[in-house]
C-alpha cells in the first residue's frame, strides 16, 4: 500500500482527481459543504461517531476507509498545495 500512496502522490492533480474513487468525491464534496472545506472536521465528526458519540453526519458504514480515504486527500492537498474540490467542479465543467 505505501507504494501505491506514494505512486498516487506522484500524480499531476488532474489525473489524481480522475482516478477517485465515487466514494471520494463524495467526501470532497460533503468536506466542502458540511464540514466548512475542513478535513479536520470531518476527521473528527467520523472517530465521534466511531466512538459511539454524537456526530453531525453518517459518511458510511465504512468508518476506517473513510478516515484513510481522508488522510490520503488531505496529505495530497497539503503536498500539491491545492483544493481537489475545486479541481472536481473544474473537471465536471470541462
Amino acid at each position: 500500500m505505501p507504494e501505491e500512496q506514494e505512486s498516487l502522490g506522484a500524480l499531476e492533480p488532474v489525473e489524481f482527481v480522475k482516478r477517485l474513487e465515487p466514494y471520494e468525491r463524495v467526501l470532497i464534496e460533503l468536506r466542502d459543504q458540511l464540514y466548512e472545506g475542513s478535513w479536520d472536521h470531518v476527521l473528527q465528526d467520523l472517530r465521534s461517531r466511531q466512538r459511539g458519540e454524537p456526530y453531525v453526519f453518517k459518511l458510511s458504514q465504512t468508518i476506517a476507509r473513510d478516515i484513510e480515504a481522508i488522510e490520503r486527500l488531505q496529505r495530497y492537498e497539503q503536498e500539491h498545495q491545492l483544493d481537489l474540490a475545486r479541481l472536481l467542479k473544474g473537471n465536471a465543467s470541462g
